[in-house]
């Protein structure tokens, strides 16, 4: 860049004027990234994972009952391996990989640069954000990277992405940010990435996103393409979120993520309008629920949420993952504006509450709800099933694979209202319904905000 520059000002001077034509030294013609990926590159494995899947002999008809009744004869094991990558953040072995990289994976193994592999096990591994974290079966002290500052990352800032793409070996890219906060992605429950065009490609989920320091800033994905190969538009999962997920598998549990206790809608063009505010930005207020943190804070329906702690929101997706990054500690300052006024409210961090308890059921019998799992929605259910808890209810945790319930559309996440004209308030009431027997079944549910009616033959 500087050879660059020192030509084009030789080029520009006028006849007559000294300009320097030479570089002072190899390091001025000689820009590199080598050092950084020295240093950062031993950090970086391959994550093999293999799943087992337990399936019969009878092909396409091996989920039918009748058919493995009389045919079905041994069961047999298939494994298919997953690749990906993953970084080591901690000396002791701690990895950071993408959850769909080790998803319902048997066996998980490591692999470094110097082809040297280990045996890992997964401590904790959380969908909404798509983060995993591994532990590698080994009292070794390995190489590992720093965990970089989110709020020093800017657009146009120089990255570089490590990983394993398409399998052939741990591979580097440049490029730089293209984007920050992108939420309108789609790729995981937390909605919000760094984009960048360093070409990342399957493989490189899992892998490192790395600043000019050598810090991590971000887990490397997924990507935009039609074809299935790298055009430049890549998505990495910040690093404060990857620090959240870390602490949490140190506690030795699940990810915490601070309670609300609201409704949001993204404030659109149309809505900005109406609410008398300058710009189509922040996470609209349509219901609160009742001792919530959220209402505990003075919030009300027709606020429009505009920051937390100072940082900006551009949306509801925005909204939630900076409010979970926030821990569950402390207060958080809301910036809110309310008839046209803005306002500053103070909200408690506070985990989800299990109340009422959840008092799990499989439930079994001859009934349409065979083969399900519910529980008594909370807080904390509702926190971990991805639900906007603004009632209560009992919700269908799982389903299993083969069972009745999958069979006649049952999906976690559902909440059933009513059976055969009678209200379910709790899980024990719905397991005394789906114990009996009965000619028809007329069931209504919620799902995603809507209600839906099933009427099924008994």
């Amino acid at each position: 860049m500087r050879l660059l520059l020192v030509l084009l000002i030789a080029i520009a001077a006028p006849a007559g004027l000294s300009a320097q034509e030479v570089p002072a030294s190899r390091a001025e013609i000689s820009l590199s990234f080598a050092p950084i990926v020295r240093n950062a590159a031993p950090a970086v494995v391959n994550v093999y994972s293999a799943q087992r899947n337990d399936r019969g002999n009878l092909g396409m008809f091996d989920d039918d009952p009748f058919m493995r009744r009389f045919f079905g004869g041994p069961r047999m094991h298939r494994r298919g391996p997953t690749l990906g990558s993953g970084v080591i953040v901690d000396p002791s072995g701690l990895i950071i990989t993408n959850a769909h990289v080790v998803k319902d994976a048997r066996e998980i193994r490591v692999g470094f640069s110097d082809r040297r592999e280990f045996e890992a096990s997964l401590l904790l591994k959380d969908e909404r954000t798509d983060l995993a974290v591994l532990k590698i079966e080994s009292d070794e002290k390995f190489p590992s990277l720093p965990l970089g500052d989110p709020t020093n990352l800017e657009v146009g800032d120089l990255v570089l992405a490590i990983g394993n793409p398409f399998g052939v070996g741990q591979t580097v890219t440049q490029g730089i940010v293209s984007a920050l906060a992108r939420t309108q992605v789609g790729i995981a429950d937390s909605r919000f990435f760094i984009q960048t065009d360093a070409a990342i490609n399957p493989g490189n989920s899992g892998g490192a996103l790395i600043d000019m320091a050598g810090r991590l800033v971000g887990i490397n994905t997924a990507i935009y393409s039609r074809s299935g190969g790298s055009i430049g538009i890549g998505f990495a999962i910040p690093v404060d979120m990857v620090k959240i997920v870390l602490q949490s598998a140190r506690d030795g549990g699940t990810v915490r993520r601070p309670w609300f206790g609201a409704r949001l809608e993204s404030v659109t063009r149309e809505l900005a309008g109406q609410l008398d505010l300058d710009r189509p930005a922040g996470a609209l207020v349509t219901e609160l629920v009742d001792g919530s943190p959220a209402a505990a804070a003075g919030l009300k329906v027709a606020d429009v949420i505009v920051s937390v702690d100072g940082i900006d929101i551009a949306d509801q997706q925005s909204f939630g993952y900076i409010f979970a990054t926030r821990g569950i500690s402390g207060s958080a300052e809301l910036g809110v504006m309310r008839d046209g006024k803005p306002r500053t409210l103070t909200v408690a961090l506070e985990a989800p509450p299990e109340e009422p308890a959840r008092d799990a059921r499989h439930l079994e019998g001859r009934s349409p709800f065979d083969g399900a799992l519910a529980m008594n929605l909370s807080p904390r259910v509702a926190d971990e099933l991805n639900l906007e808890l603004t009632s209560r209810g009992v919700v269908i945790a799982s389903v299993d694979p083969r069972s009745v319930a999958r069979r006649v559309g049952l999906r976690p996440g559902d909440v059933v209202r009513e059976v055969n004209g009678y209200d379910v308030p709790d899980s024990q009431t719905l397991a005394n319904i789906a114990a009996e027997r009965e000619r028809y079944w007329d069931i209504v549910i919620e799902r995603n905000g809507e209600q839906l009616n099933l009427l099924l033959g008994g």
